[in-house]
């Protein structure tokens, strides 16, 4: 018999001990030891069987226990430092407010999921747990986001693997009441409900649930409610679940709803309503389509008016290197969902066009509605640049207005207790490090080698006692008995070089790269003298057949009784084996298909707890490898065989393992310690800790994009939005003239012959009709020019207005030789407008 709902029932606090709500309900406790300790003291057992969660804890704990603890003078002590502590964190101003008036009063944080504490399971891999970074460090800078996100009731899926290795998925239900949530409520106590319009008159309702993060909160919108039909309810039920017309109820329901929640939020709470709105990935695309939507029927501003507006506040984030990993939806189904919406369905269409003219392209609205658009990491912004350059033609890539912020992630989440408490993150003056400046971490060469390598030693004796336990249930739960699984409590060795690879399992990230010559793994696997042993982690989706074949591939590897006390793959990949696999792990190993890999944050945890990276140069390896803080796996970038290119890589990793690795771990000196290992872990911890926080990360985006799009915004929306209205009629006049826009002549004059340190003088007529010299910038480009006269390593400059004869224009620059080799140069126009981002925002370019 299946019960028909589920729900929680606490326990009545003590009044003594009602603080305690007030710190559970706040999740700064996951990445707070002193307040998590608080909470194991309750009942330490039943802590460890929680798992570590609170809520759990709390609705399990024996009232006897807690009349005790009532009573407990030393424990209510303890406690109410905790809450002070956590009052004073939320009260004290931080590095924001010193920005001044500039910087956004309200940011508003939109993506399909989030990666919080394994106690909230609302997230499948990176992009997830990069969103939950984002929140933590947002709050730890006093940055004034709000997250907008879905609760899915199923999570994204746990995972388990059946007798001959292959994926299980298991969907919990999830009781909201369960988790550290509350419902957003009017002041009636009625809980608020955002609603979303469907196709034949339907309506998706939705209540908001608000987990706060430190400072930050996080709106979760909930379908399964009693106002929607079945079929309405169940939109929210699992995370990238479902068909395309499930899919995009989903993505409507983030956007448009999202956007309805932030405003009954900030309504109720009088929190500073949102002046920029970023969209993490497309899935959020649709907020900027509700927005417009507002502005439209709240002001009569027409589309592209309203466009102008919403564009100006708008930051958005692509985290995919491959078209295939972007959301597509077919035209007919938009054209079903947002008949009725409130915007012209042509102008919506317009967003999301790309070259297949049945399909809407949710990474191509994303871009048009955002000013301004980001990578991941330096070399994804460039992957990026030309994965979507057709929507600027005529510009180069390296024009394409997309740049990068490089990712980051929460120190204080993913860093060993035991590191923080050494001082690896400290100045070498002892002073605490701030979020509120540059950090430095040079406190790291104050601790002596023995001590380093003793903790590192220790770390890696916590994740073995951890692999044990979960290799045995792993093997119980795929039918072995009690009598078959005693091998486990003697798996894996404290003292063993031990090396991680978890992420999810798409085909590019190769998670069976490291088995392509199975002989020489095993040989490394079980050297007598220097052996190595392998912890591997990872889920696919559920509808990828492909990955599932991978990891049952892996399975059956490890399965081997000769070999499986040195390599295992365990199930159930979430926040909480992370954390025992960056402590413990020496190696973290990455070997994706390079530029597949938007940036691979898994890598940088690792680092931060002095685990070397092994890794192909993608994603922030690129951008951060010095050669001192792991080592660089050759690609065989050009080869077109794939089976040669993996053999090719994969021989590389094998020869940097026996020659370079292993040796250097087992170099230990009289005293046992591998002083050379130890020093790259103390260059790691020192160089590549700083540079990987998810404060430096937050930081960028305030100060790169934040603020620009709060000062656009605001620039827009002056005298009832008269800026956008003009804006709107410029760029459609300009627009209208472009096709007439021409360099009809160019002329170059020199001193002499052309040598090093002389100029170039150029001089060229523009025609312009239609249009005035102030709506366009006339550029000269000059540098290296190639056989086929490309430019290369470009340099522009505006040339100067020179005169005017009806609708021919002069204009003129002088360009330093600076360099010697083949040179060239060439003059283009681009619109211009003080209210642009970036020249090459409208996508036309006229050259010479």
């Amino acid at each position: 018999m299946r019960a028909l709902r589920r729900f929680t029932v606490r326990a009545a606090l003590p009044e003594p001990l009602t603080p305690l709500s007030q710190l559970v309900m706040n999740l700064r406790w996951s990445w707070h030891p002193e307040t998590r300790d608080l909470f194991e003291t309750l009942d330490p057992d039943l802590w460890q069987r929680c798992g570590g969660d609170p809520v759990k804890v709390l609705g399990e704990v024996s009232a006897e226990r807690l009349a005790q603890l009532a009573k407990d003078r030393k424990f209510l002590r303890r406690l109410q430092d905790a809450v002070d502590d956590l009052e004073e964190y939320l009260a004290t101003p931080r590095w924001y407010q010193s920005l001044g008036d500039e910087a956004p009063a309200g940011i508003a944080y939109f993506s399909a999921e989030f990666g919080i504490t394994e106690v909230l399971p609302q997230y499948s891999g990176g992009l997830g747990i990069l969103a939950g970074d984002h929140l933590k460090a947002a709050s730890d800078l006093g940055v004034p986001l709000i997250g907008l996100g879905l609760l899915y009731r199923a999570g994204y899926f746990a995972q388990g693997l059946s007798a001959d290795g292959w994926q299980l998925e298991h969907y919990p239900s999830l009781d909201p009441h369960g988790l550290p949530l509350k419902l957003l409520r009017q002041a009636d106590g009625s809980a608020v409900v955002i609603n979303v319009p469907l196709p034949e008159g339907r309506t998706l309702f939705a209540h908001v649930w608000r987990a706060q993060v430190g400072r930050v909160s996080l709106l979760l919108l909930d379908s399964d409610i009693e106002e929607n039909a079945p079929a309405e309810r169940v939109v929210t039920d699992r995370l990238y679940g479902g068909d395309e017309d499930h899919r995009l109820r989903q993505e409507m329901l983030l956007g448009i709803g999202g956007v309805r929640a932030v405003r009954a939020y900030c309504g109720l709470t009088g929190t500073p309503v949102p002046e920029v709105f970023h969209a993490n990935e497309g899935h959020a695309g649709f907020q900027g389509i509700e927005r417009i939507r507002e502005l439209t029927e709240a002001h009569s501003l027409s589309f592209p008016e309203a466009l102008q507006a919403v564009r100006a506040g708008t930051v958005f984030t692509t985290h995919t290197p491959v078209p295939a990993g972007i959301d597509r939806f077919p035209k007919a189904l938009i054209e079903r969902y947002f008949a009725g919406f409130g915007v012209p369905l042509h102008e919506l269409l317009a967003l999301g066009a790309e070259d297949d003219p049945t399909k809407f392209n949710m990474a191509h609205m994303g871009l048009r509605l955002g000013q301004r658009a980001n990578g991941v990491s330096r070399l994804h912004g460039h992957v990026s640049r030309g994965m979507f350059s057709d929507l600027w033609p005529g510009f180069d890539e390296s024009d394409v207005p997309i740049g990068s912020i490089t990712n980051g992630v929460h120190a204080p989440t993913w860093t060993a207790r035991e590191l923080v408490e050494m001082g690896t993150q400290s100045s070498a003056q002892g002073d605490p490090v701030e979020v509120d400046g540059d950090v430095h971490f040079d406190g790291v060469d104050k601790i002596p080698s023995a001590d380093l390598w003793s903790i590192r030693r220790t770390l890696r004796a916590r994740l073995v006692e951890e692999v044990r336990r979960r290799i045995r249930d792993t093997a119980l739960s795929r039918g072995a008995t009690e009598a078959e699984v005693g091998w486990t409590a003697k798996a894996f060795d404290p003292d063993v070089l031990t090396i991680g690879f978890a992420r999810r399992v798409p085909s590019y990230k190769r998670l069976t790269l490291m088995l392509r010559d199975p002989e020489r793994l095993r040989a490394l696997l079980l050297d007598p003298e220097r052996p190595i042993q392998l912890i591997i982690a990872g889920k696919s989706h559920p509808a990828d057949d492909g990955g599932k074949q991978l990891i049952q591939e892996m399975v059956t590897f490890a399965d081997d009784p000769e070999i499986r006390h040195r390599i295992a793959f365990l199930p159930g990949y979430d926040i909480g084996m992370a954390r025992y696999l960056y402590w413990g792990c020496d190696v973290w190993l990455n070997n994706p298909l390079r530029p597949l890999e938007a940036c691979g944050t898994s890598g940088m945890k690792a680092a931060l707890n002095g685990g070397l990276n092994l890794s192909i140069r993608d994603g922030w390896w690129d951008e951060w490898f010095d050669g001192q803080n792991g080592w660089a796996i050759p690609t065989a970038d050009g080869v077109i065989d794939a089976d040669r290119r993996d053999e090719v890589e994969a021989r590389a990793i094998y020869d940097l393992l026996s020659n370079q690795v292993v040796p250097r771990f087992y170099e230990s000196g009289r005293d046992g310690i591998p002083t050379r290992w130890v020093e790259m872990v103390r260059h790691t911890l020192r160089e590549t800790g700083p540079k990987v926080l998810a404060t430096r990360m937050v930081r960028d985006y305030v100060q790169a994009l934040y603020v620009p799009s709060a000062g656009s915004a605001r620039a827009m929306a002056v005298d009832g939005y008269g800026p956008a209205r003009e804006e709107a009629s410029w760029r459609s006049h300009l627009l209208h003239n472009w096709s007439s826009v021409r360099v009809a002549h160019v002329e170059a004059t020199g001193a002499g012959a052309p040598e090093i340190g002389s100029t170039l003088d150029l001089r060229a007529e523009v025609e312009l009709p239609g249009l005035a010299t102030s709506d366009v910038e006339v550029q000269a480009a000059y540098g290296r020019v190639d056989d086929s006269d490309g430019l290369h390593d470009v340099t522009t400059v505006p040339m100067a207005h020179e005169h005017t004869d009806g609708s021919r224009h002069w204009f003129t620059a002088t360009l330093p030789l600076e360099r010697t080799g083949a040179f060239g140069y060439t003059v283009r126009v681009l619109p211009h407008s003080e209210r642009m981002a970036d020249p090459a925002e409208l996508g036309v370019v006229t050259s010479a």
